[in-house]
Formats: C-alpha cells, sequence, structure tokens
C-alpha cells in the first residue's frame, strides 16, 4: 500500500502539470479573446490574472505532490489531505460556472488521485 500512495501522488502531479501546461497555452488565445470583448479594462487584467493563476496553482501543486511522492516523510497525511482538495473544489466550482468541461475533468482525477495517495499514504517518520 506505500507504494499505490506514492503512485497516485506521482499520478495526481503528472496529470497537474499536463493541465497547468495546456492551461498555459490557452493564454494567448484567451487574451485575444478578451481583447476582442467590451469587457471593462478591470475585468479584463483580473481575467487574465486569473487564468494565469489557475496555472500557477496547479504547477506548485504538482511540484508539492511529486516531491512528496519522492520524498514521502516531507509532508504529513492531513497535510496532503487538504492540499488535494484545491483541485477537488477548483473542479467542483469549473462544473458549477462552466458546466461539463474539459478542464474540470483534469483537477477532479488529479484531486481524487492525491486523496486517495493521501489516504494509502505510508506512516514515516518525520525528519
Amino acid at each position: 500500500m506505500k507504494l499505490l500512495g506514492r503512485i497516485l501522488l506521482a499520478f495526481s502531479a503528472i496529470v497537474l502539470a499536463i493541465g497547468a501546461w495546456i492551461h498555459t497555452a490557452g493564454f494567448d488565445r484567451m487574451s485575444t479573446g478578451v481583447a476582442k470583448s467590451d469587457l471593462n479594462p478591470f475585468l479584463s487584467k483580473g481575467f487574465k490574472v486569473l487564468w494565469l493563476q489557475d496555472s500557477t496553482i496547479a504547477i506548485v501543486l504538482s511540484i508539492v505532490f511529486a516531491f512528496v511522492a519522492i520524498r514521502p516523510a516531507a509532508a504529513s497525511q492531513p497535510l496532503i489531505f487538504l492540499l488535494a482538495l484545491v483541485p477537488v473544489i477548483t473542479a467542483t466550482l469549473t462544473y458549477y460556472f462552466i458546466g461539463n468541461f474539459f478542464g474540470g475533468h483534469i483537477f477532479l482525477v488529479a484531486g481524487i488521485a492525491a486523496i486517495l495517495g493521501a489516504v494509502l499514504y505510508p506512516a514515516t517518520k518525520r525528519l
């Protein structure tokens, strides 16, 4: 079970990294669409910030989950569980406001894998 928990955390890290890459790659296209819209400049800039913030959160969580998969003593089980809630809640908000959307699926899969990884997390002594 120790190995399976680590594999699930690594899987979550990979899914989040791929999701962050896809999301960041769409920034120029989104920026073009926003520039053509009649959005207030403040909202336009805020939308860009939120777009990149989403990518940043995904890549940071990816790095954390990968690090913990490699070095299980680096984090506690409750901390991993709390961090895993971020993509699950993001997916929930995506489904609520956008509907059935690929980005929500990516976050949901990554979050569930991380939660299962936390449940199966090896009990190790802290350094």
